[in-house]
């Protein structure tokens, strides 16, 4: 009898959720328990209650202070176990109860494994079989190497997620380093990194200058004063805090491209904060190469307004390198359990069988209802004989999904 510990309440959604995960598991594993169990079953029984209990244990764990850089690690520790319990079930439960779960796992294996791996190839062409109530024991352990081969796969896809955090973590703290760097060393040596500018004067005019930096306007300055001497210990701060106001424009109109995602790592968060520090940088750079005379037109700004006015303008233009991270973020998000194509490849997947050591016969595509591309399940049939083994009709061509 598995006594289910009350445990201390989910702090976080995903505890939550993987306690709720493990009370399941937990009483599937009593219901296939239930009686006397040969030594070989026993083993299996063990083991998966062991993976539920070192589970549960991560997800009750207190870290502490050291609470921010442990969720990654907790997360991974608990839905590891989680899946492996769910791997071992699979081996433990009745062969009813298997072949009513070989959809679940094929649908699994659609969204995890390549269309020509062949664990897919052969699992989908005895599927019709196992569902049928037909499945032989090296189905079974078909059905579990393909699951096991599915979550190993949705482990590394995981895994390319939080890489990828941890990259963009990496790089903001980097970036506001550096910006930080910058505003100190203004602070204290201001005429060296100046912002100010000395609108043009007419020849021989000796009625004085105005100098215009970010924090203050000079008028009438004697002539031939260098515009740096006027600089303030703020100016450069002044200028990163207009570049943060532009970024913040920038990360709420990216907000509309943004959709909801069940992958872990809030990995578009970690995209939107970077935008903050690199528009404060930009906005430094970009007035910098308007003081060096960089751009044509513009190597003079008239007022405080103007200075102020481009460091937002260039703090928002950061989006125009940022939005390639935004693409790198969206485009790894979606490779999370995306849905590939259900149109095997038969030259591919006869190679990589074949390197396996195991022959195999290309599929007979079959058009889905709508015309669009061939279905595996209906493929499957075609390519199965009434024992069970690969139809011998001869090799069709290679057929892909028009537009693949």
């Amino acid at each position: 009898m598995i006594a289910i510990a009350p445990g201390r309440p989910a702090r976080t959604a995903w505890r939550a959720r993987a306690k709720t995960r493990i009370d399941y598991l937990e009483a599937q594993l009593e219901h296939v328990s239930v009686g006397p169990c040969p030594e070989g079953r026993m083993t299996l029984v063990e083991g998966t209650r062991n993976h539920l209990e070192r589970a549960r244990h991560v997800a009750d764990e207190n870290f502490g202070w050291q609470r921010p850089w442990s969720g990654s690690a907790a997360r991974e520790g608990v839905w590891s176990n989680v899946r492996s319990a769910e791997v071992l079930l699979l081996q433990l439960v009745s062969d009813e109860e298997a072949s009513g779960r070989a959809s679940e796992v094929m649908a699994l294996v659609k969204d995890h494994l390549d269309i020509d791996d062949p664990r897919r190839v052969r699992f989908a062409r005895r599927l019709r079989a196992i569902t049928s109530g037909q499945a032989t024991r090296s189905d079974r352990d078909l059905m579990v190497r393909a699951l096991d081969a599915a979550y190993n796969a949705l482990d590394d896809e995981l895994a390319r997620v939080r890489s990828l955090r941890n990259i963009l973590w990496t790089a903001t703290f980097l970036v506001l380093l550096g910006v930080a760097g910058l505003a100190v060393y203004g602070w204290f040596y201001p005429q060296s990194l100046s912002m100010c500018f000395a609108p043009k004067v007419s020849p021989g005019d000796t009625s004085g200058i105005d100098v215009v930096c970010p924090t203050a306007e000079h008028h009438n300055v004697p002539t031939g004063t260098p515009a740096s001497d006027l600089a303030q210990p703020r100016d450069i701060l002044t200028v990163e805090i207009a570049g943060l106001a532009g970024a913040a424009l920038t990360v709420i109109a990216s907000l509309r491209r943004i959709r909801g995602t069940d992958s872990p790592y809030m990995l578009p968060l970690a995209s939107a904060v970077l935008k903050f520090p690199t528009g404060a940088l930009s906005a430094f750079l970009g007035l910098l190469l308007i003081r060096g005379a960089f751009v044509p037109g513009l190597s003079d700004l008239d007022s405080r307004a103007q200075v102020l006015g481009w460091a937002a303008a260039f703090g928002a233009a950061q989006h125009l390198v940022t939005r390639l991270v935004d693409d790198r973020a969206q485009m790894t998000l979606s490779e999370v359990g995306r849905t590939t194509e259900a149109v095997t490849d038969a030259e591919r997947a006869a190679v990589k069988s074949g390197a396996a050591g195991e022959p195999v016969t290309p599929a007979v595509p079959t058009a889905f209802p709508d015309g669009t591309g061939e279905d595996e399940e209906p493929h499957e049939a075609a390519t199965d004989g009434g024992d069970g083994e690969p139809g011998t009709d001869g090799l069709p061509p290679p057929h892909r999904r028009s537009g693949a």
